[in-house]
């Protein structure tokens, strides 16, 4: 006597199927994200063709923000809520070097963005051509990488009074009223 296959028993075969063929795409996707995730690093020849060398995107981004922070009339990096994030960071003892610095590094070539705050009287184009030229200089001397662009974004400008929160202007003065 022979059976014939009912319809429960071909559902059955087809969602095996179908789960061997969902299996099989969330494999490939889960290493075409670990590719993504790789792929975002930037990577070298190395010079004797010895093996390659691979820069994390945290890497350029501290290697920017360093070379920023050095350039005269940059008061801070990053707009109004990472600054006062990291201005808590720094009270713990520790200073994000990247704040303020996003980068995109593909295989031989890196852009950055930079958002910062100008000192006042500083020349704000002025200042932006000095980072964007360290920054240029930085990354392609320390990490060897071609630096396609620097974009710049200026949020604010300081100024010096701004710290004292009025104390030095009110030195001078008689109070008021008593």
């Amino acid at each position: 006597m022979t059976t014939q296959p009912n319809a429960s028993t071909q559902q059955t075969g087809n969602a095996a199927q179908n789960n061997a063929a969902q299996n099989t795409t969330a494999s490939g996707n889960t290493s075409q994200k670990k590719q993504a995730a790789t792929h975002s690093l930037g990577t070298a020849q190395g010079h004797d063709g010895r093996g390659r060398t691979t820069v994390a995107d945290g890497v350029v981004a501290k290697i920017a923000g360093i070379a920023i922070q050095e350039i005269e009339g940059v008061h801070a990096l990053g707009g109004g809520a990472a600054r006062a994030i990291g201005n808590l960071r720094e009270r713990v003892g520790q200073k994000d070097l990247t704040q303020g610095v996003s980068v995109e590094v593909g295989q031989t070539q890196v852009a950055v963005d930079v958002t910062l705050v100008v000192e006042y009287p500083h020349p704000l184009q002025q200042v932006a051509d000095n980072a964007r030229d360290a920054v240029y200089s930085a990354v392609e001397d320390l990490v060897g990488m071609e630096v396609t662009e620097v974009n710049i974004t200026i949020t604010d400008i300081h100024v010096p009074s701004e710290d004292n929160d009025g104390e030095a202007d009110d030195a001078g003065h008689e109070p008021r009223v008593a």
